[in-house]
């Protein structure tokens, strides 16, 4: 997790224990005694790629600095049905009032890093990157794209500050594909900035009216059947980079990036992953 802003991870695991606690573990503190002491396991109830591992230790020593986490698979390994991901030792308590947290944002990676593994196996033999798009959890986008990365695939633009994408509405808004390259242009020299921009093309009229302007990086071609995609693709030649979007499953991702297109954008690596059913279990 290297890669994830320091402060960002100490911000959400702050407020997301904030937000569980509340005034007390009323529970915990009625049932167990203070100064009671258990050990725990994780355990893997699917099989995966496991997603969160690091960021357990840090919550578990956010709350208790005493705690003792022992890491059995790391983030990023492949999983089966009764692995045990880590244990964890210390104050009862702790572990208990910390539990759901730790399941809740471990199921959610997981599911993540497990489907974007399986979108990247699909093409692992083709000159093609899978990428994430923003269609995130809000607030969980730097850990959500962290568990694309862990699972093989690519992620795109982290926001809407680093990189440029007309899209079809932003092409309608300012009255066509040449006025919204000119003044992405201008933008751009007027601010300083250098950034990428792809471009939404619907068809190929406006393929070929991108292509007469030039000036972008990337054309994305939204929604194309497979024919028309492989047209768009030769036609493009080499000269932008190409890109197939809309609606891309696992099951049709080959398909499309047989094509030669140099990139694929799924939201579905994030916002159609399911979990990975995890449990923590007291052992002691």
């Amino acid at each position: 997790m290297k890669n994830i802003n320091k402060k960002y991870l100490k911000w959400f695991v702050e407020n997301s224990m904030k937000e569980d606690i509340g005034e007390g573990d009323h529970t915990s503190n009625a049932c167990i005694p203070a100064d009671s002491v258990s050990k725990a396991k994780l355990l893997v109830k699917d099989p995966g790629i496991i997603a969160g591992v690091e960021l357990s230790k840090m919550i578990f020593e956010f709350v208790d600095n005493n705690i003792k986490f022992n890491t059995l698979i790391k983030d990023g390994e492949v999983v089966s049905y009764g692995d045990i991901a880590f244990t964890v030792e210390g104050s009862s308590r702790t572990l208990l009032k910390t539990e759901r947290l730790v399941l809740n944002i471990m199921q959610r990676l997981s599911g993540i890093s497990t489907i974007s593994a399986e979108f990247a196996h699909e093409v692992e033999d083709l000159q093609v990157k899978i990428l994430d798009t923003r269609k995130t959890t809000p607030l969980l986008r730097p850990l959500e794209k962290w568990a694309v990365r862990i699972g093989g695939c690519y992620n795109y633009r982290d926001g809407l500050y680093d990189w440029i994408m007309i899209k079809d509405n932003h092409v309608d808004a300012s009255g066509g594909i040449a006025n919204a390259i000119n003044r992405v242009h201008k933008y751009q020299k007027e601010n300083n900035l250098n950034l990428g921009i792809t471009i939404e093309v619907r068809n190929l009229v406006e393929l070929n009216e991108v292509l007469e302007i030039g000036g972008i990086t990337r054309i994305m071609l939204d929604n194309f059947e497979l024919a028309l995609l492989k047209e768009a693709v030769c036609t493009v030649d080499k000269r932008f980079e190409t890109e197939a979007s809309g609606g891309i499953t696992l099951q049709t991702v080959r398909k499309v990036a047989k094509t030669g297109v140099d990139y694929i954008s799924s939201g579905a690596l994030t916002h159609s992953a399911g979990i990975l059913d995890l449990s923590l279990k007291i052992i002691k």
